[in-house]
């Protein structure tokens, strides 16, 4: 096994840190007390090539591989937890299900707007009543004369806001008590659409989460995505790759927390000492640094599967699992450490353990990735 990073990977890692530290890190603070989402900084990710960066030159996208992606994504998140989210759900929720799914037309239609930046990826999936059980869907789309009608609501959607399109799921018949799932693409500004932009979340303030309510939205046929009752099975490969950005983000705000609580231990003096040279402190961090690094080779590991084309489903959910349950103990350890400083908005580490609890819920929760598991293994 080789576990160095190939060249063009050290390169984008090495592009995206400094990125990072510089255009994201500095008004973090800021956009997560403003709630601005951070516009200007994915105009020039866009102008950076990395919008569309697992996806084919032939879309607009970079050709690189999923790896890369886990690296971008880390980078961001350890920034900006708020940046890192809204970067993967663009891509491994916005832009995947069309590439995966998406007829040749399809993708010659939608993907060179996501992969340039002009429109962002979303996908319609949680409902209020179908969350962690995702089956029971109650949005529906009606076919009739070549056109898909739709009805329902979805909740928790990041980007659609800003995205000019998404791909979601509807119930498209239903027989002997069945429900057929299919996913279909639909154009945000058409008539009956409307996005919903007004929660009050614990974290992550900066990324956009809406609601969408779809009344009578109607949409041509062919804007089926992939096979007509596939829907179900499709989502589930989406979340797949999905939960890999998830636990890249993971290990980029655990890694942001884990330096923040090291070098803070480093200056910080009590009864004439450093704080880090207390075996109490030094075990913290220890094992802080033991599990970043740990989970950053699950998300690696999962990563490199799917590029081997090789099942990861099992291995998506353990890094995502995983690295989402650490980051949230070191994040809570990094508060520890600080002790009352670490209360205090301006010392960031408070934010880190705010923006650190969605990982454990959103793309499954941790109970949902433990049932994942446990199906893979046999049980």
């Amino acid at each position: 096994m080789n576990f160095e990073l190939t060249n063009e990977q050290k390169m984008i890692q090495r592009t995206l840190r400094e990125f990072s530290e510089a255009e994201v890190a500095p008004n973090a603070l800021e956009r997560d007390r403003s709630k601005q989402f951070p516009l200007d900084v994915f105009k020039k990710l866009g102008e950076l090539g990395v919008m569309g960066l697992p996806f084919p030159e032939e879309y607009g996208g970079g050709g690189a591989d999923t790896v890369s992606f886990a690296i971008v994504v880390e980078e961001l998140s350890k920034a900006c937890g708020s940046t890192g989210i809204t970067y993967s759900a663009h891509v491994s929720l916005g832009g995947a299900p069309i590439y995966l799914f998406g007829t040749k037309e399809q993708k010659e239609q939608y993907l060179p707007a996501l992969c340039s930046g002009e429109s962002f990826g979303a996908f319609g999936l949680t409902e209020p009543n179908a969350g962690s059980d995702a089956g029971g869907t109650e949005t529906e789309a009606v076919l009739k004369d070549g056109t898909f009608r739709i009805n329902g609501s979805k909740c928790y959607i990041t980007n659609a806001s800003y995205a000019k399109f998404l791909a979601l799921t509807a119930v498209t018949n239903r027989t002997e008590g069945k429900k057929e799932i299919s996913a279909i693409i639909v154009p945000t500004e058409a008539r009956g659409f409307t996005v919903i932009d007004n929660y009050e979340k614990m974290g992550l303030h900066a990324s956009n989460t809406t609601e969408l309510v779809l009344e009578d939205v109607e949409v041509p046929e062919e804007n089926l995505l992939g096979v007509r009752g596939e829907g179900f099975k499709q989502f589930l490969m989406t979340l797949d790759g999905g939960r890999i950005g998830i636990g890249a983000m993971a290990v980029g705000i655990a890694q942001a927390a884990y330096e923040k609580a090291l070098s803070y231990a480093q200056e910080r003096k009590q009864f004439g000492k450093a704080i880090s040279s207390f075996q109490a402190i030094q075990f913290k961090l220890a094992d802080m640094a033991m599990k970043i690094e740990l989970a950053r080779n699950m998300v690696y590991k999962a990563a490199w599967l799917k590029d081997q084309g090789k099942p990861f489903t099992k291995e998506a959910a353990m890094c995502k699992l995983y690295a989402s349950e650490i980051c949230m103990e070191v994040a809570s350890q990094a508060v520890q450490i600080h002790g009352g400083y670490g209360y205090m908005k301006e010392y960031h580490v408070e934010r880190y353990l705010r923006d650190a609890k969605l990982l454990e819920i959103g793309e499954g929760t941790s109970e949902i990735q433990r049932s994942v598991i446990a199906r893979q293994i046999g049980c």
